[in-house]
């Protein structure tokens, strides 16, 4: 596990006042680490409770101490079960509401249900449809890490801090990856360009970008209730109207923004989920000449047979934070590596409690990080 903590951050952790529990919502124990992580470096023991499934697979939370009057913290980290992790943190962030607690924070380091922050023809914003009955529930506060989109944020009617894993990445890149000056940073699609040029600016390093064909089609992008009919109807529409069809999108054989050759390429994103998208950017970059393939994202979903296909490809190295668990992943597949974030999330958690100012775990962040 890849973890430096910073001398000035070393010197506050553990330095909490009374008043504070920190309760963990899983009732899968492999998620946890996170969890303990945290309570260890804040110097605090883990809120008893009680978070099981009943034999008619219903979620009971059992709170097995006071927390009237007190910050509750809940660390919530994603399982494979997602809507099963959902209803534990609503119920037991329900239960410290009616038990009286001071005021309920929920850190949720991967927010599930992000990906689907758009209208899509016929379908529904679910990320803020969570949003609500998060704060519905009674959640006075979120932490979380690098939603998919910051847009998220206003879905929420409480404060919301986005902490960023990039400086854990930019370090990881510095410290463990030797002749790095050698490398590009790589956007795997226009969309995840902006993130790409900002790491390659705190790098002081290049990029490239690679547009083409092989990204998802624009079908699957559509955002808006958009439902033309199948066969245009004349007597439909009004004699004095003619609105006009616009034309569709042709993407350009895939190509490569920008020179890779005989460099170390090193992808940067968001999400590994479905890795192929990455397994098809990593073979183009060794086409074009890239020696060795690194990919770097914040949430390693790594789901289905995403470790196994990993390990046949052609890239290097895959580095995750451990917002989410993965560490059947890691054994599955060597080629994943994990750097901890629960410094800052502590950090942020003893700031909150304490009442200090949030602003030094932003400091030097813009908005594309």
């Amino acid at each position: 596990m890849f973890c430096v903590t910073p001398p000035e951050l070393e010197t506050k952790m553990n330095v909490t006042k009374g008043g504070l529990v920190l309760f963990s919502a899983n009732s899968n124990s492999s998620c946890m680490e996170l969890s303990k992580k945290i309570a260890e470096r804040l110097g605090v023991e883990m809120g008893k409770v009680q978070v099981y499934q009943e034999p008619n697979r219903e979620t009971r939370v059992q709170i097995q101490e006071s927390v009237r009057g007190k910050d509750v913290f809940i660390i919530q980290t994603v399982s494979k079960d997602v809507n099963t992790t959902i209803m534990e943190l609503l119920i037991m962030v329900y239960a410290c509401k009616t038990s009286c607690a001071k005021s309920i924070i929920g850190v949720i380091p991967y927010f599930p249900y992000s990906k689907q922050c758009k209208m899509r023809k016929r379908g529904s914003i679910v990320s803020k449809l969570l949003a609500s009955m998060m704060c519905k529930a009674g959640l006075t506060h979120l932490i979380t890490m690098d939603l998919h989109q910051k847009e998220i944020q206003g879905f929420f009617n409480i404060p919301v801090d986005n902490l960023r894993a990039s400086p854990f990445l930019l370090q990881y890149i510095q410290e463990e990856i030797p002749d790095y000056r050698n490398a590009v940073i790589v956007a795997k699609s226009p969309a995840s360009a902006k993130r790409a040029q900002s790491f390659a600016e705190r790098l002081r390093l290049g990029i490239a970008v690679i547009h083409g064909e092989a990204q998802d089609a624009e079908s699957d992008l559509v955002d808006g209730r958009h439902s033309p009919p199948m066969v245009r109807s004349v007597a439909a529409i009004h004699p004095s109207l003619e609105i006009p069809m616009l034309i569709p999108k042709e993407k350009p054989p895939i190509t490569v923004v920008g020179d890779v050759g005989g460099r170390i390429a090193i992808i940067v994103d968001d999400i590994i989920d479905d890795v192929d998208s990455f397994l098809a950017a990593a073979e183009t970059l060794k086409e074009r000449g890239a020696y060795k393939i690194f990919v770097m994202a914040t949430h390693g979903l790594l789901s289905s047979d995403a470790p196994r296909l990993i390990e046949e490809s052609a890239i290097d190295e895959v580095v995750v934070t451990n917002t989410i668990p993965h560490e059947v992943q890691k054994l599955q597949c060597p080629k994943i590596k994990t750097v901890d974030i629960s410094m800052i999330l502590s950090e942020a958690i003893r700031r909150i409690h304490n009442g200090e100012s949030m602003s030094y775990l932003f400091r030097n962040i813009g908005l594309d990080d």
